[in-house]
């Protein structure tokens, strides 16, 4: 299997801030490859160097084959890039945008409307609607359809749902399994773990370093302890009751429990007492499975050491 990126030590420094250090990866052909991380941790700075908007400082980055140092003009016909943010006209209509993207890049609607027809033909009833004035799903899938039209082998998108509605979300990466019949190499970051977990592979990033690569379950499966969810009334109370008791290693909110490991994986004798004595007596206790998560913080606890 080919390789669609490849990079070796990539390094960006702002002034006196690194944003990435020693970036070492791969995507295969036709992967769908996830990055995780929290906002500043060099997530949007590697997609931006990755699409050829930025140079790193140091390292070495190919693309398609190709250079992004000396054959990014080229290379840039080749990707379709979707901001963070809605980046389209919002004067021009959704056909306008549609009909302007396909021009720059030098091909037209119809000769690829095969490939975004699936997702056009949602928005295609409004194709007369100002791109500003649609719904939050709407323009989602309008600049997904305009990062498509040229055909591009690497599709490059940078937390494409955040701020759109779960039906939306869950419409918008069924789409994208589509794609991967056409050959398209997918290249998305996102804040959600079920998104996370319809990924082929996802790497963990944090402070520009990357923390883990691999599949969804096996990263999940990399977890090194037993896994306790606890519940009761008064959350906070409950976490600040937890990271007092001697015995606790971790203790983090998640929904409407608490994640917590414990030394020796168990739950520990004294820990009922502890919590009535911390006015919480409605206590639920249940081993659970690690999720992306929790190997997240996990790692990130590991690096911190």
């Amino acid at each position: 299997m080919g390789k669609t990126i490849e990079t070796s030590g990539i390094g960006k420094k702002f002034g006196t801030t690194t944003a990435l250090e020693d970036i070492s990866f791969s995507v295969n052909e036709s992967e769908v490859f996830g990055f995780i991380g929290p906002d500043g941790a060099g997530k949007t700075t590697l997609f931006r160097i990755i699409t050829t908007l930025l140079l790193p400082d140091t390292g070495e980055i190919s693309v398609l084959g190709k250079n992004c140092r000396t054959e990014y003009k080229a290379l840039r016909k080749e990707i379709g890039y979707m901001p963070g943010r809605f980046s389209l006209y919002h004067d021009l209509s959704v056909e306008e945008n549609l009909n302007f993207y396909a021009t720059i890049f030098g091909t037209t609607v119809s000769e690829n409307y095969d490939l975004i027809s699936d997702i056009y033909s949602h928005i295609e009833p409004f194709r007369k609607r100002p791109a500003g004035k649609l719904s939050g799903g709407m323009k989602q899938k309008l600049a997904l359809s305009c990062a498509l039209i040229h055909k591009p082998g690497l599709l490059v998108l940078d937390e494409p749902t955040t701020g759109v509605d779960a039906v939306s979300r869950s419409e918008f990466w069924d789409m994208l399994g589509k794609l991967k019949q056409h050959n398209i190499t997918i290249l998305v970051s996102t804040p959600y773990m079920d998104e996370a977990m319809r990924c082929d592979r996802v790497a963990l990033i944090q402070n520009g370093r990357l923390l883990a690569i691999d599949s969804p379950a096996k990263i999940r499966a990399g977890f090194s302890r037993k896994l306790f969810s606890i519940k009761a009334s008064g959350k906070y109370r409950l976490i600040t009751a937890l990271r007092s008791f001697p015995l606790t290693i971790t203790s983090f909110p998640f929904g409407e429990s608490v994640h917590v490991t414990f030394k020796d994986d168990i739950v520990p004798t004294g820990l009922n007492e502890h919590l009535i004595n911390n006015g919480i007596s409605d206590v639920t206790i249940n081993e659970t499975k690690a999720g992306i998560e929790d190997r997240f913080l996990e790692l990130m606890e590991t690096a911190g050491r």
